[in-house]
């Protein structure tokens, strides 16, 4: 399933250098499954074809605010009282403008008076422009009437500055879309995520790690700051680029994530240790690179910090969820697990069941709660098992009576 299956997505196109990205905007919004209405200012013509945006959409582009459709209806009332989402992309600083003082002057903006679908806004133009003071309290009165801004990105712009202005990619823009549409439910909860495996040093060249690709971690904190929550991403040495919005502490050993965790749970409502920790690493770090001679080889190793026991046991009334990657006796392994540590959820999968391994995109799992409650979930995406996890976590503050953080 796509994140937005069946959903109608008006994409309303400013006159900006980014408005070429909307072509492949509208294509990731499809491939999401999504159906998209463009609507594009004058401005807009000026950068990209309306052709273009048409033949990717399957629909025609509205452009005149007076336009009416086949069936006598007014086209930007019909456009905007359509809409499951809105999303402004490139949103210019003109545009801005006339949408902080709720004027309805080409389709664009009249589309926007009438929708009372969520809005999400795009800024994307010169650097010095996004930083003026106009353009600040423009977007803070859009943020205002509960429209979601999207930070730009930085980096070098069309116009040779160097900064803030950029329009995120595409799939940034649809991951927005996506959390506009979301149930805010962790809205005012704070959440602890880790991810990925860790490594522990065996000399200055070589370690001991897992599999581990992060994704799932990774897929929770995502799914957690969708859903409103102010979220902490604990990761492991990953390929994954961070999550927008989520604040990310990169660590590489046990002994760091333990510290980078404990430092954190205190000010935590949920904690989800998603992080494959190794259980082992060297009585001592040999200070130079072990030498390959004849015969075997024998390491000693020691125990590593048990992060998810101790979190649990200094938990208070926070919810605690831990993973169980398994290869044999799932249930049987899980359960104890979650006896063990005191876990109030644990997420079991068997590792070597196709499509549920490491690094893939799919997982299939077994949630188990402390009443001993089993709900399976077959084979699924990552994102939809991690939508699954904040469902149970969810349940579980409410049972717990814990309040929201209000600022």
């Amino acid at each position: 399933m796509g994140a937005l299956d069946g959903k109608r997505v008006l994409l309303c196109v400013g006159g900006g250098i980014a408005a070429y990205k909307s072509a492949e905007l509208v294509r990731q919004f499809i491939a999401a499954g999504a159906s998209v209405q463009v609507a594009m200012t004058k401005a807009a013509l000026e950068f990209i074809s309306p052709l273009t945006l048409q033949t990717l959409s399957k629909q025609r582009v509205a452009t005149d605010i007076l336009s009416v459709s086949d069936d006598a209806e007014i086209g930007h009332i019909r456009i905007g009282d359509e809409a499951d989402a809105v999303i402004v992309a490139p949103a210019t600083a003109g545009l801005i403008s006339r949408m902080a003082s709720g004027m309805a002057d080409d389709v664009v903006t009249a589309a926007l008076l009438v929708t009372t679908a969520p809005v999400v806004v795009a800024p994307a133009m010169n650097t010095n422009m996004l930083e003026h003071p106009a353009v600040r309290e423009n977007l803070d009165r859009l943020a205002g009437f509960g429209h979601r801004i999207v930070a730009p990105d930085s980096g070098e712009l069309a116009c040779g500055y160097e900064g803030p202005g950029r329009l995120p990619d595409p799939r940034v823009l649809v991951e927005e879309t996506v959390a506009a549409l979301s149930d805010r439910d962790l809205a005012g909860f704070r959440v602890l995520v880790s991810a990925g495996p860790t490594r522990e040093p065996l000399d200055p060249v070589r370690f001991i790690s897992n599999r581990s690709s992060g994704r799932m971690g990774y897929a929770v904190a995502e799914a957690a700051q969708r859903r409103g929550a102010e979220v902490t991403l604990v990761s492991g040495p990953v390929s994954l680029a961070p999550p927008r919005g989520c604040r990310v502490i990169h660590v590489e050993t046990a002994a760091e994530m333990n510290e980078a965790m404990r430092a954190h749970v205190v000010a935590s409502d949920l904690v989800v240790m998603v992080a494959a920790v190794a259980d082992y690493r060297m009585a001592e770090v040999s200070p130079s690179k072990i030498k390959k001679h004849d015969g075997g080889l024998e390491l000693a190793l020691e125990r590593t910090e048990d992060i998810l026991t101790g979190i649990s046991r200094a938990r208070g009334r926070r919810v605690v969820v831990g993973f169980a990657a398994e290869t044999e006796d799932l249930i049987e392994n899980a359960v104890s697990k979650l006896t063990r540590k005191g876990l109030d959820l644990i997420v079991a999968n068997d590792v070597t069941e196709e499509g549920s391994g490491f690094d893939t995109e799919t997982n299939s799992a077994v949630l188990i709660d402390a009443s001993g409650t089993q709900e399976r979930t077959g084979l699924i995406a990552k994102t939809e098992l991690a939508e699954l996890i904040l469902d149970r976590s969810t349940g579980l503050l409410t049972e717990r009576g814990l309040a929201a953080q209000r600022a």
